[in-house]
């Protein structure tokens, strides 16, 4: 690529950020990386009716979760700033004038009840109200109207949308990076509004304006927008510009396969959709978020990454580095992506074996407050016993609570499995054992309790099953000498002690 590489992601803070606009991030975000060339961030807030507090700064904090930061966007870097579209508000008018000027746009007064009426009319006749070419001129606008009639009604201050022009038994030959060619019949397309009553841009122009001022290259965005790239190609066209290159991704399904995912799936099926915990600031309503539930960035990222992509090899586990250098737009997938919740907890299994035990161990105890008084050095050697088991941060309490402290209970199924005639003395035999043991390491407990258990040929199963029992309370948990090497020679016995009193 001889021109360098821009792209950017342009969301509008009305809300939290769903992992769909995420992966569209990170898509924006791998293509520029994998070209040396820059990611953007554009707050796209002409909406200001849909705009919510606190969501522009939720976009920032999650894409820095992600190790996704943008390279220019609000308050960084601000090149061809602002980066937020009601701060270049002042702009977008000159355009949509310059669009006027050159007949490809036109005034229109229709009012919405007017609007409201010839669509109704429409439905009565079994039809669809389309404003454009075959019905312009019998409606209220500069193309149908005298210039002084046009005029007038400027002066007198009525209000006006500022519509685009398309044109009439007009073929677009348009181009998609994922989808290839796409052929466009312009008498289907509507006269869109490019310029609203409240003085705002609506997203098409504020869009392209945009782009081309920001040296956009490529614009890498959802499926939802590939209806509107034939307005967006006729709009470079009447500016005279060079338009970008245009990739638009698949939609991510449901984990049924039918439908676009949803919070409501999320809700339904237990799993965020969202990266990080959001409280709506009206209704206080507080939703998931993947960072709180316990996924690791590095997770997030390398599940979103196969969401409508795949490398083309069997290698499933990508660092972003690894990701950056394997990404291919020509590798997008056309088709939607199944979301699968039990694939995404796979991979952050796989990401918490790479975890530092030190920082998990940390995590864990701000977690736990009965581990506030424990070395943190022992619940890192605890994690280093149990970690091969644990998905999340908050599975550690289940898989190693023995650890910190003695079972109360024994499990009932459990205990008629382990507990049978004699295994009292056989428990007493084992606490004189351990008490001349003086090496008291794992190994060494192993060799000497297995080597008292073959020398006088009693049953594996009759000696390891109480003793795991006395020491968890289940038959479950890490090797039982690394148990008793961890818990320390007297609380070994006085665990063994206490489930003898309970036979």
């Amino acid at each position: 690529m001889t021109k360098n590489v821009r792209v950017r992601f342009a969301p509008s803070p009305t809300g939290p950020l769903h992992i769909g606009g995420v992966r569209t991030a990170l898509f924006n975000y791998l293509f520029a990386k994998k070209h040396n060339g820059e990611f953007i961030l554009r707050i796209e807030d002409t909406d200001q009716n849909r705009y919510v507090d606190g969501a522009e700064q939720y976009i920032i904090d999650a894409l820095n979760w992600c190790k996704m930061p943008f390279d220019e966007g609000p308050g960084k870097n601000e090149k061809f700033g602002p980066y937020r579209q009601s701060e270049r508000k002042d702009l977008y008018k000159q355009y949509a004038d310059k669009l006027i000027a050159s007949g490809n746009a036109y005034y229109a007064f229709d009012t919405p009840e007017a609007l409201d009426f010839h669509r109704k009319d429409h439905e009565a006749k079994g039809k669809t109200f389309i404003y454009n070419w075959h019905n312009r001129l019998k409606l209220s606008n500069s193309l149908s109207l005298s210039a002084d009639d046009v005029k007038a009604k400027l002066d007198a201050g009525e209000d006006y949308v500022i519509r685009f022009k398309s044109p009439q038994d007009e073929t677009l030959n348009l181009k998609d990076i994922i989808r290839g060619d796409i052929k466009i019949d312009t008498n289907i397309l509507d006269d869109k509004v490019l310029f609203k009553s409240d003085g705002m841009p609506t997203y098409h122009l504020a869009n392209i304006v945009d782009d081309h001022l920001m040296e956009i290259t490529h614009v890498i965005r959802g499926e939802e927008w590939l209806p509107s790239l034939a307005l967006h190609y006729q709009l470079y066209s009447a500016f005279g510009w060079k338009a970008p290159e245009f990739a638009h991704l698949p939609l991510i399904l449901k984990p049924t396969g039918k439908g676009k995912l949803s919070k409501r799936d999320g809700d339904k099926l237990g799993f965020p959709v969202f990266p990080l915990e959001w409280k709506d600031p009206k209704t206080a309503e507080i939703s998931r978020g993947y960072k709180e539930d316990g996924y690791f960035p590095e997770a997030m990222v390398n599940f979103l990454a196969f969401l409508g992509w795949n490398p083309g090899t069997e290698q499933e586990i990508f660092n972003l580095d690894e990701l950056i250098n394997a990404f291919e737009l020509d590798r997008v997938n056309k088709s939607g992506a199944r979301f699968d919740p039990d694939k995404t907890k796979w991979f952050n299994h796989h990401y918490m074996q790479e975890q530092d035990n030190d920082d998990l161990a940390c995590a864990l105890k701000e977690e736990r407050q009965e581990l506030s008084e424990i070395d943190t050095n022992y619940i890192s050697m605890v994690i280093d016993l149990v970690k091969e088991r644990a998905t999340f941060v908050s599975d550690f309490w289940d898989l190693s609570h023995f650890f910190f402290k003695a079972p109360t209970s024994y499990d009932e199924k459990a205990t008629k499995k382990a507990i049978k005639e004699g295994t009292a003395d056989i428990l007493n035999q084992l606490i004189s054992i351990i008490n001349d043991t003086k090496d008291f390491s794992s190994e060494n407990l192993q060799t000497v309790v297995k080597g008292w258990i073959t020398e006088n040929e009693i049953g594996f199963g009759k000696v390891m099953m109480p003793l795991r029992l006395a020491l968890v309370g289940a038959l479950q948990g890490p090797d039982v000498f690394d148990i008793m090497f961890m818990i320390g020679e007297n609380e070994t016995i006085k665990r063994i002690e206490n489930i003898i009193k309970t036979i």
